[in-house]
């Protein structure tokens, strides 16, 4: 789109290379220190009231908060979203990208001031990353486990309907940040997905047409009129038409100089 191509030209010296290492990184920063009684991570939690408050800077630092449970679960974590958004930004380009994240975490911020006394949590923004790049490496295999190979698209699949599920179960928190991540996926990928859906369809009825040809067989273009050879059941022959006839009317060789002429009711008048 051009108007895109100008905005990103206009914000490519603000743009911001490997952002997913730097939130990687700090993710990582804050897990070890809270790990080792250095750091309280409860103070970079956002909550909306307490921003309200005063406590302005958890609208920023909540985008470094860690997820939960054991170091090798998050070591695993950490890394594929460091994995999968330098795999986006290299698709995309920087400008893209950062637009990306940073149109993720405002829709996410925006949302959460709905119900204020709700923590907001950045693990959605994350899920978009992962749904993002599900979308444009569709047959990526992932081993899960270290073990079991599957194709990310599956996983994909999972994670839809586990988004869907938490939606209709969840709380108003809960699915407003859903709908935060999901909106951000869709404005940014739903016109590659429409136009996916639509060469599909269109996959599809090349293919049904094709099918349907194979059922019916080769098509017969001529017929002789008196005696039914065609040029299937003889290829060989070369049939004609005779302008004397009404109509279109075909003859193999044998019958082209001797056959009753078919007359319209006129001429079979006069």
């Amino acid at each position: 789109m051009s108007w895109f191509n100008k905005l990103e030209k206009r914000l490519a010296p603000l743009a911001v290379p490997h952002l997913t290492l730097f939130l990687v990184a700090g993710q990582a920063f804050v897990y070890v220190t809270t790990m080792l009684g250095l750091l309280d991570a409860g103070r970079l939690v956002f909550y909306p009231a307490l921003v309200l408050g005063g406590d302005w800077w958890r609208v920023f630092t909540f985008v470094i908060y860690p997820p939960g449970g054991h170091w090798l679960f998050v070591a695993v974590a950490l890394y594929f979203l460091y994995f999968t958004g330098n795999a986006l930004e290299q698709a995309w380009g920087t400008v893209r990208y950062n637009l990306f994240l940073l149109v993720g975490f405002l829709l996410t911020v925006s949302a959460a001031f709905v119900t204020p006394y709700t923590a907001a949590s950045n693990l959605f923004v994350g899920g978009s990353i992962f749904l993002a790049f599900a979308h444009m490496y569709p047959n990526f295999t992932m081993y899960v486990f270290f073990v079991l190979p599957i194709q990310i698209k599956w996983l994909a699949l999972v994670a839809w309907i586990g988004y869907v599920w938490q939606f209709v179960v969840g709380g108003a928190a809960q699915r407003l940040a859903i709908a935060a991540a999901l909106m951000n996926f869709f404005l940014f990928l739903g016109r590659d997905m429409w136009m996916s859906l639509k060469q599909g369809k269109r996959r599809l009825q090349n293919e049904s047409r094709r099918l349907s040809e194979e059922r019916e067989g080769p098509k017969v273009r001529h017929r002789c009129i008196v005696c039914g050879k065609t040029d299937l059941t003889n290829p060989e022959m070369d049939f004609r038409y005779c302008s004397k006839c009404a109509g279109d009317q075909c003859y193999c060789p044998e019958h082209i100089r001797n056959h009753e002429h078919v007359l319209t009711a006129n001429d079979a008048k006069q």
